[in-house]
């Protein structure tokens, strides 16, 4: 299905001259500014230079004061400290940046992860049991346990200190611990509350920081690490969250940590050119490997480590466990598209639900997703073992998932997550009810718009208004990610100065014109849309990002098609 275009609506043409003079910015880059909420020179001086006087205090978090208090008081007692996390991305690089924080502070730290086959998501009574047998007198959460309200009680009972550091949305009861650092609590006027797991983690550190009267400077020693956990978490990259992956990013390019530095060259990702895409696309699913196909300690063990030989045999670890994973992910996918073709009509669905016996827990997350892009429905993939399924939830955009389970709670052992991407657990007998009281959700929670996939389009321009004071002024809205995606352009009345064809694998390329200007273009996975090109018919539109492109040492401005037609 083609997706629909909507244009933006476009401020007043006198306020945006108004803009454009004051801030010294085309005009049409003023028009994105003001329609993307400045209105301001100084407002958009501060979304071009994003710095770390933007952050926010760390104790305008509510428990701050008190969890700070307790590892200082630990780490001058000598207390062995347990850090707890999850064993996403955005969970490891919590853990290792905090181990290695508190380690360097002179601390006695241990790591604990989960393992996702075994104990699944989350603060387990398991899990609380090892950290006690490895001495642990303190326990930090990291990206888990707001929800974990039997969990704490379990972790009195055994004399251990629970700090809880999450980011995900609370349930109705809170847990009985020690501290809870979430900018999601109802009582948080924190102001911000967008950050990834990571980023409430570097919260902590930099009370830690301030508290012990450090440079505040020594915090951000680790911020490749959180850098790299934020953006691979999907988080809205304004606000704080903008500030640290710039910074990250600067630090990764530079001078990464050591586990990370060995982790980018066994990718073959090009050091000092790294952006929030090569995280997403090609650090990241290499970290989410070894935690969906067995222990993601081995990562922890790769970005904490400070020996290059141990880092480099790891990284060939996780290089290996990722290409085993998408061997896994292809047939998943595959089982998965011909159950849908034999059992449902997905046009005719709000919702697509599958469950079977066999499937990998860690790797249904990413083909739900990919089968979010195929038919554009909430998607449930549901693995089934011992009578019990592990689910995993994603959603499209402006849906929120998590409301459509909170309306199955009481089909569910347990579930927790945030608007477009939850994890669940069921018994196997309730999910035929599952799948029906999912469908009703989100038939009730959804309407016919939000199932139809749209392009945003934020400027419609001539090829010859695309000059180098333009391309060079859209590098100043770095780091891209959501809430501040690339700036979308639509233009009109185009020709082609030479057949267009296909390129790598279903890739569409093109050479568009207008008036004797002239731009590359390339269009991923659009290969099918050549056809329109047949008959000799060339006369098009086209929707796309502008991009710099570098081959060879060349660079050239490119254009990246995200429609045509």
């Amino acid at each position: 299905m083609q997706p629909r275009w909507e244009m933006v609506e476009s401020r007043p043409h006198e306020e945006i001259e108004r803009l454009s003079r004051q801030a010294k910015v085309p005009y049409t880059i003023a028009r994105i500014l003001l329609n993307r909420g400045m209105e301001t020179p100084e407002a958009v001086e501060r979304f071009f230079s994003p710095s770390p006087t933007q952050l926010h205090d760390p104790f305008l978090l509510p428990g701050m004061e008190k969890a700070v208090d307790r590892i200082i008081e630990a780490l001058q007692g000598r207390e062995r400290v347990a850090i707890y996390g999850d064993y996403d991305v955005d969970g490891i690089t919590s853990v290792s940046m905090l181990y290695l924080f508190l380690r360097d502070l002179g601390g006695d730290v241990v790591a604990y992860i989960p393992d996702r086959q075994n104990e699944g998501y989350g603060i387990s009574q398991a899990g609380l049991d090892e950290v006690k047998k490895m001495g642990a007198d303190l326990v930090i959460s990291v990206d888990c346990g707001i929800t974990s309200v039997a969990e704490a009680l379990y972790a009195k009972s055994l004399g251990l200190d629970l700090i809880i550091s999450d980011h995900h949305e609370p349930a109705d009861e809170m847990p009985d611990a020690l501290a809870v650092l979430d900018p999601k609590c109802k009582d948080s006027s924190y102001p911000f509350n967008e950050l990834a797991g990571v980023g409430v983690t570097f919260k902590l550190a930099q009370g830690i920081t301030k508290t012990l009267g450090l440079d505040p400077d020594y915090a951000f020693r680790y911020i490749d690490l959180v850098a790299l956990g934020t953006a691979a978490d999907i988080v809205p990259l304004v606000n704080e969250n903008r500030v640290l992956v710039k910074e990250g990013l600067e630090k990764l390019n530079v001078s990464p940590e050591v586990g990370l530095a060995s982790l980018i060259e066994s990718a073959g990702v090009r050091g000092g050119k790294i952006d929030v895409g090569q995280i997403v696309f090609n650090i990241a699913p290499r970290i989410n490997a070894v935690g969906r196909m067995g222990s993601a300690m081995r990562a922890v063990q790769l970005l904490t480590t400070r020996d290059a030989q141990q880092a480099r045999e790891v990284a060939q670890v996780l290089e290996q466990e990722n290409r085993r994973r998408k061997e896994i992910d292809n047939d998943t996918l595959g089982q998965a598209l011909e159950e849908i073709r034999y059992t449902m009509n997905p046009s005719e669905r709000n919702s697509i639900v599958l469950a079977r016996e066999g499937w990998h827990s860690g790797v249904i997350g990413i083909v739900a997703s990919r089968l979010i892009e195929r038919y554009y429905r909430p998607t449930v993939m549901i693995s089934v073992e011992n009578g019990m399924g592990k689910g995993s939830a994603r959603s499209v955009s402006n849906f929120d998932i998590f409301n459509a389970l909170k309306a199955c709670s009481d089909l569910l052992e347990q579930f927790g997550g945030h608007k477009y991407a939850a994890g669940l657990t069921i018994p196997a007998e309730n999910i035929p009810a599952f799948k029906q009281r999912f469908e009703e959700a989100c038939k009730e929670l959804m309407t016919e718009d939000d199932l139809v996939r749209k392009v945003k389009i934020e400027s419609e321009i001539l090829l010859d208004e695309i000059t180098p004071e333009v391309v060079q002024t859209l590098k100043r809205f770095e780091p891209f990610g959501p809430q501040n995606t690339r700036p979308t352009f639509v233009t009109r009345d185009l020709g082609t100065a030479y057949p267009p064809r296909i390129v790598g694998q279903n890739h569409l390329k093109l050479v568009a014109t207008q008036n004797g200007t002239q731009f590359e273009a390339i269009g991923f996975n659009l290969g099918e849309r050549i056809d329109s090109f047949l008959n000799g018919r060339r006369d098009f539109e086209m929707v796309y990002v502008i991009e710099e492109n570098e081959y060879q040492n060349r660079k050239t401005t490119q254009l990246r098609i995200k429609d045509l037609r």
